[in-house]
């Protein structure tokens, strides 16, 4: 059985508004989400002795998601990952986003899903945050009804995606969470082993823009479908890190996608999910500017993210799996972050 409780987070300026807290909690895990970008602010797992601690990166207080931030734990959309140039054509009209990474539109735009006020409700086990996108809202076509759901089931923590639109639009929405299993505020994640179950992966231009190519990972860093020690695989390789779409098994059904474990703590979690693709990012971009909670720095590959999530750009490549959302159909996703200890 979980437990949710709501409380007050804080108040947005000039009176936009008050972000709730909701404490979901299992006799597993503990997770706090905020009604603001549907951010998980802290998620607190067992290691192999029974201690708690958290391993999700963010702030203790609002402040620290008003200002610029990496996404830490929010929900992105309405499109996920990067849109070459923000640009896109849908039936034959074409669609300019807000450029906001480079030459590119990321994550939804200058004000994301990420940056706005959701409407909580309560649930026996979890909560469901809604909101209404509005017809061009950051340059999307069709007004889009989104709903997002938490639920906790003992060492689970699962995530449904839910949305209908008036307009064909793209759609791909994510949790952008950063993790480190030996709790937030270590120094790297060098000392974590990763599988990632996908025979391919997608190379990326300079601009970290998708190719178009679908390559395999056999023989190169992107081979992942047995265990690595992280630290020990970018060294080998000599890479900067990871930040690309594993292409998984095209189904709607439920499937496992990864799993990360951290020997010295014993603390283990396993991704399972329907999108077709897993962009994971070793938080290379993280340079230890920003204090998180209690006053811990982030440095570059201090965590790790798996954003399950359609492939990036493809709204502009047809052979990648399908986007588009119409009117009368349902855009409908889970993933399950499933936590254990070995």
């Amino acid at each position: 059985m979980a437990t949710v409780t709501r409380s007050v987070f804080g108040e947005l300026p000039d009176g936009a508004g008050i972000v709730e807290k909701l404490h979901l909690q299992s006799d597993q895990l503990r997770v706090e989400i905020i009604s603001l970008g549907c951010t998980i602010t802290a998620l607190e797992v067992k290691d192999r002795d029974g201690k708690f601690s958290d391993v999700v990166l963010g702030f203790a207080e609002l402040e620290g998601y008003l200002k610029k931030h990496p996404y830490f734990g929010a929900v992105v959309g309405r499109v996920a990952n990067r849109i070459a140039k923000g640009t896109f054509a849908v039936d034959g009209k074409e669609y300019k986003l807000a450029i906001n990474n480079g030459p590119n539109s990321l994550h939804g735009g200058l004000k994301g899903f990420d940056k706005v006020l959701w409407t909580p409700q309560v649930l026996p086990n979890g909560v469901q945050f809604f909101r209404i996108s509005p017809d061009g809202e950051e340059g999307y076509p069709g007004e889009l009804k989104v709903w997002v759901t938490y639920t906790l089931d003992g060492g689970q923590l699962i995530v449904n995606y839910k949305a209908q639109t008036s307009s064909t639009t793209p759609i791909s929405l994510t949790n952008h969470s950063y993790f480190n299993l030996a709790g937030h505020g270590s120094p790297n994640i060098y000392d974590h082993e990763i599988c990632i179950d996908a025979e391919a992966f997608l190379p990326v231009d300079d601009n970290l823009i998708p190719t178009g190519i679908v390559e395999s990972v056999q023989g190169t860093a992107f081979d992942l479908r047995k265990p690595v020690e992280l630290g020990k695989h970018i060294e080998k390789f000599q890479i900067n890190g990871f930040d690309h779409n594993f292409c998984l098994k095209d189904t709607k059904e439920k499937r496992f996608c990864a799993r990360v474990y951290h020997p010295p703590s014993g603390r283990k979690l396993e991704l399972y999910t329907t999108q077709p693709g897993v962009q994971f990012y070793t938080a290379n971009f993280l340079d230890g500017t920003l204090k998180g909670k209690g006053g811990a720095v982030y440095p570059k590959h201090s965590a790790f993210c798996l954003e399950t999530q359609n492939w990036p750009d493809a709204v502009n490549k047809s052979h990648f799996p399908r986007i588009l959302l119409s009117p009368g159909e349902e855009y409908n996703h889970t993933t399950w972050f499933s936590f254990s200890v070995a």
